[in-house]
């Protein structure tokens, strides 16, 4: 049975008393799901969240990093560093990074193999832009993107990684997917993988990353193969934060 997870990526938001304050009110209303947790600051309000969770059930994640350990990389955060301040977690390739900072599929990979090197677990973000989706090309988009890390690290690198799918035209939009049509793309990432390692494709968590919110979470994550969210908006907010975490144990 895979554990359920809500990751929420707080994106560039925060000041030192809102995030001392979200944090608190999440840790406060968290009363030992059986979803996993995991909050994912801005890089500066790392150590301060970390300290805030640190005896708790709440996993700590970043929102990106470099893909090289160390050296003359002006303004970049290395896997060492965050796993030096206590992050478990990063999101990797996610949607605003590839559109917006031209983050292509290698570079998207060469990061992943630098999360797993320093054992961070990888939020791995794959999904189509509204223009993909109106082409009918979903899957093929989804399936290139998923092959870049499975060339690059094998398959059997899933094991230790978290997948999370975003619908680009459903990210602060407002727009979300339908639970079956957030299910159809889920089920053909699993499908993909399975045909390369059942097993693995059985145990991988596969979040959805579209706008979910308390109001539709409970009937995405019933979907069979939809493992959780990956929370943008909603978890600025620690009671929404809280209820998309009940929904989901």
């Amino acid at each position: 049975m895979r554990q359920k997870m809500v990751a929420g990526n707080w994106k560039m938001n925060g000041t030192t008393n809102g995030v001392h304050e979200l944090i608190r009110g999440i840790k406060a209303g968290f009363n030992g799901s059986s979803a996993e947790a995991v909050v994912c600051p801005p890089f500066v309000y790392l150590p301060f969240v970390a300290a805030e969770i640190a005896g708790s059930a709440i996993k700590l994640s970043a929102q990106n990093m470099c893909d090289q350990d160390v050296g003359a990389f002006t303004g970049e955060i290395s896997g060492p560093m965050l796993k030096d301040i206590g992050c478990e977690y990063v999101i990797l390739a996610h949607s605003e990074r590839r559109a917006m900072y031209g983050e292509t599929d290698e570079v998207a990979a060469s990061k992943y193999a630098a999360a797993l090197k320093n054992n961070l677990i990888p939020i791995f973000c794959i999904g189509e832009t509204l223009e993909e989706r109106e082409q009918d090309i979903t899957e093929a988009v989804i399936a290139r993107q998923i092959d870049a890390i499975v060339d690059a690290e094998g398959v059997a690198s899933l094991a230790n990684a978290v997948l999370a799918y975003e619908p680009v035209w459903a990210i602060g939009t407002g727009k979300t997917a339908t639970p079956d049509q957030a299910q159809s793309v889920h089920a053909f990432i699993r499908n993909k993988i399975a045909g390369l390692d059942g097993g693995i494709a059985e145990s991988l968590r596969i979040l959805y990353g579209g706008s979910m919110n308390p109001a539709n979470a409970a009937e995405l994550i019933a979907q069979p193969d939809i493992d959780g969210g990956l929370i943008g908006g909603a978890s600025l907010k620690a009671d929404d934060f809280l209820a998309i975490i009940n929904a989901a144990g």
